[in-house]
Protein backbone atom coordinates (compact mmCIF):
# COMPACT_ATOMS: atom_id res chain seq x y z
CA UNK A 1 0.00 0.00 0.00
CA UNK A 2 1.38 3.31 -1.02
CA UNK A 3 -1.17 6.01 0.32
CA UNK A 4 -3.84 5.76 2.59
CA UNK A 5 -6.20 8.37 2.54
CA UNK A 6 -9.18 9.22 5.19
CA UNK A 7 -11.48 11.76 5.52
CA UNK A 8 -13.95 13.51 8.09
CA UNK A 9 -17.44 12.88 8.50
CA UNK A 10 -18.69 16.56 7.70
CA UNK A 11 -22.09 15.52 8.34
CA UNK A 12 -21.96 15.20 11.87
CA UNK A 13 -20.63 18.55 11.70
CA UNK A 14 -23.75 19.57 9.83
CA UNK A 15 -25.85 17.84 12.21
CA UNK A 16 -24.62 19.08 15.37
CA UNK A 17 -24.33 22.92 13.60
CA UNK A 18 -27.93 22.94 11.98
CA UNK A 19 -29.07 21.65 16.02
CA UNK A 20 -27.75 24.48 17.31
CA UNK A 21 -29.04 26.89 15.32
CA UNK A 22 -32.82 24.97 15.44
CA UNK A 23 -32.16 25.34 19.31
CA UNK A 24 -30.97 29.16 19.66
CA UNK A 25 -34.31 29.99 17.20
CA UNK A 26 -36.57 27.71 19.27
CA UNK A 27 -35.19 29.38 22.70
CA UNK A 28 -35.23 33.27 21.23
CA UNK A 29 -39.03 32.68 19.82
CA UNK A 30 -39.82 30.67 22.96
CA UNK A 31 -38.74 33.52 25.31
CA UNK A 32 -39.75 36.37 23.26
CA UNK A 33 -42.04 37.63 25.18
CA UNK A 34 -39.55 38.32 28.59
CA UNK A 35 -40.28 41.32 30.97
CA UNK A 36 -37.23 43.81 30.11
CA UNK A 37 -37.31 45.71 33.63
CA UNK A 38 -35.94 42.50 35.19
CA UNK A 39 -33.77 39.46 34.77
CA UNK A 40 -36.24 37.10 34.81
CA UNK A 41 -35.39 33.22 33.49
CA UNK A 42 -37.74 34.32 30.10
CA UNK A 43 -34.65 36.25 29.58
CA UNK A 44 -32.25 33.85 30.49
CA UNK A 45 -33.81 31.91 27.84
CA UNK A 46 -33.89 34.14 24.76
CA UNK A 47 -30.41 35.02 25.98
CA UNK A 48 -29.40 31.73 25.84
CA UNK A 49 -30.97 31.49 22.22
CA UNK A 50 -29.17 34.38 20.96
CA UNK A 51 -26.03 32.68 22.77
CA UNK A 52 -26.54 29.37 20.63
CA UNK A 53 -27.68 31.48 17.20
CA UNK A 54 -23.76 33.52 17.60
CA UNK A 55 -22.43 29.97 18.17
CA UNK A 56 -24.26 28.05 15.36
CA UNK A 57 -25.03 30.38 12.30
CA UNK A 58 -20.71 31.44 11.55
CA UNK A 59 -20.39 27.23 12.36
CA UNK A 60 -22.51 26.77 9.38
CA UNK A 61 -19.93 28.92 7.25
CA UNK A 62 -17.24 26.45 8.47
CA UNK A 63 -18.25 23.13 7.61
CA UNK A 64 -15.94 21.35 6.04
CA UNK A 65 -13.82 18.33 5.17
CA UNK A 66 -10.60 17.16 6.52
CA UNK A 67 -8.83 14.83 4.51
CA UNK A 68 -5.46 13.30 6.08
CA UNK A 69 -3.43 11.21 3.60
CA UNK A 70 -0.06 8.88 4.42
CA UNK A 71 1.79 8.86 1.10
CA UNK A 72 4.71 6.18 1.23
CA UNK A 73 5.73 6.95 -2.59
CA UNK A 74 6.13 10.56 -1.56
CA UNK A 75 7.31 10.39 1.97
CA UNK A 76 4.51 13.00 3.44
CA UNK A 77 1.91 13.42 5.30
CA UNK A 78 -0.73 15.90 3.81
CA UNK A 79 -3.58 17.56 5.62
CA UNK A 80 -6.42 19.25 3.60
CA UNK A 81 -8.63 21.37 5.11
CA UNK A 82 -12.02 22.52 3.04
CA UNK A 83 -14.95 24.61 3.53
CA UNK A 84 -17.06 26.88 2.28
CA UNK A 85 -14.61 30.32 3.38
CA UNK A 86 -11.18 28.53 2.92
CA UNK A 87 -8.96 26.02 1.98
CA UNK A 88 -5.81 24.83 4.08
CA UNK A 89 -3.38 22.54 2.94
CA UNK A 90 -0.33 21.31 5.73
CA UNK A 91 2.54 18.90 4.35
CA UNK A 92 4.57 17.11 7.05
CA UNK A 93 7.57 15.33 5.70
CA UNK A 94 8.38 11.83 7.13
CA UNK A 95 11.62 12.85 8.18
CA UNK A 96 10.03 15.85 10.08
CA UNK A 97 8.15 13.32 12.29
CA UNK A 98 9.93 12.03 15.70
CA UNK A 99 7.36 10.32 17.00
CA UNK A 100 3.38 9.09 16.41
CA UNK A 101 1.14 8.63 19.83
CA UNK A 102 -2.58 8.62 20.49
CA UNK A 103 -3.30 11.63 23.08
CA UNK A 104 -6.55 12.34 24.93
CA UNK A 105 -8.68 15.67 24.43
CA UNK A 106 -11.00 15.80 27.95
CA UNK A 107 -11.61 13.53 30.73
CA UNK A 108 -13.07 10.74 32.49
CA UNK A 109 -14.51 13.07 35.14
CA UNK A 110 -16.53 15.33 32.99
CA UNK A 111 -17.34 12.10 30.99
CA UNK A 112 -15.99 14.18 27.51
CA UNK A 113 -12.75 12.15 26.41
CA UNK A 114 -11.87 11.59 22.53
CA UNK A 115 -8.93 10.48 21.14
CA UNK A 116 -6.68 11.92 17.94
CA UNK A 117 -3.47 10.93 16.88
CA UNK A 118 -0.63 13.48 17.83
CA UNK A 119 2.54 13.68 15.81
CA UNK A 120 5.75 14.95 17.41
CA UNK A 121 8.22 17.02 15.03
CA UNK A 122 11.85 17.65 15.03
CA UNK A 123 11.09 21.16 15.62
CA UNK A 124 9.56 20.22 18.60
CA UNK A 125 6.30 21.51 17.85
CA UNK A 126 2.89 18.56 17.97
CA UNK A 127 0.50 18.41 14.87
CA UNK A 128 -2.72 16.90 15.98
CA UNK A 129 -4.24 14.25 13.55
CA UNK A 130 -8.36 13.26 13.58
CA UNK A 131 -8.31 16.45 15.82
CA UNK A 132 -11.09 18.32 15.67
CA UNK A 133 -13.12 17.39 13.15
CA UNK A 134 -15.97 14.63 13.15
CA UNK A 135 -13.95 11.46 12.09
CA UNK A 136 -15.71 8.09 12.88
CA UNK A 137 -15.03 6.38 15.95
CA UNK A 138 -13.16 10.11 17.41
CA UNK A 139 -14.33 8.62 20.89
CA UNK A 140 -13.16 5.24 20.51
CA UNK A 141 -9.36 4.72 22.08
CA UNK A 142 -9.20 1.51 19.80
CA UNK A 143 -9.57 2.64 16.34
CA UNK A 144 -7.37 5.52 16.83
CA UNK A 145 -4.98 3.56 17.90
CA UNK A 146 -5.23 1.02 15.46
CA UNK A 147 -5.11 4.08 12.76
CA UNK A 148 -2.09 5.85 15.05
CA UNK A 149 -0.07 2.01 14.19
CA UNK A 150 -1.00 2.20 10.77
CA UNK A 151 0.98 5.68 10.28
CA UNK A 152 4.01 4.42 12.43
CA UNK A 153 4.36 1.41 9.86
CA UNK A 154 3.90 3.96 6.99
CA UNK A 155 6.32 6.55 8.71
CA UNK A 156 8.57 3.41 10.04
CA UNK A 157 8.89 5.50 12.98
Amino acid sequence: MDSWKIESNPRKQTVVTWGIIIAGIIFVYGFRNFDGSQLSNSLAGFLMGILLLIIGIPGAFFIGKQTITVDRASARIVIEDKSRIRKKKKIIPFNDIIKISVSQSGSQWNGSVSYFVLLKLISGNQYPLFYPSYYDGRWDKSIIEERCGKIREMVKV
